[in-house]
């Protein structure tokens, strides 16, 4: 009998990914999106209409981000032999932009596993992201839902 992923999941595991905020990365995500807000795409009008002075990444690019670390977390585990259950984000809870992540800021964002429920096949993890100033801008919790493989008998999926 296999193992499950979450016997390799220990609480206050960290990892962590850092990413500067680009023109490409925010002109290609409203493209991918749809979201061509003037606060991303027009600097002119955040200059002279905004108290931020400068346009802002989107915050599901963020969001995107947090979605990377997670999948690094999870990077050492998914190709063990004999594992029963893979890994599959159940989502993200609690969500909080705390601040604006301008173009060319540095984002570091951190994972680090808080609790482990192996009955519900899931563990949970604190996602905190920091600019180069080491401020605060979002923070958030993710699932991660460990799901039976399906087996196969006899050529036959079960």
């Amino acid at each position: 009998m296999g193992m499950s992923g979450l016997d390799y999941v220990q609480i206050g595991e960290k990892f962590r990914f850092a990413k500067t905020v680009g023109e490409v990365d925010v002109t290609l995500f409203a493209g991918l999106t749809g979201d061509f807000s003037d606060t991303h795409i027009n600097e002119h009008y955040m200059r002279e209409k905004s108290s931020l002075g400068s346009r802002i990444a989107h915050g599901a690019l963020i969001v995107g981000y947090m979605s990377t670390v997670s999948t690094l977390s999870i990077a050492h585990i998914i190709h063990k032999d004999d594992l029963e259950d893979f890994p599959v984000s159940a989502g993200y809870d609690k969500i909080r932009f705390l601040r604006p992540t301008f173009l060319g800021d540095t984002v570091t964002t951190t994972y680090e596993v808080v609790e482990i429920d192996r009955e519900g096949g899931k563990s949970l993890a604190k996602m905190e992201c920091t600019n180069q100033r080491n401020e605060l801008i979002a923070v958030g919790t993710h699932v991660m839902r460990w799901a039976r493989k399906l087996h196969q008998t006899s050529g036959t999926p079960v």
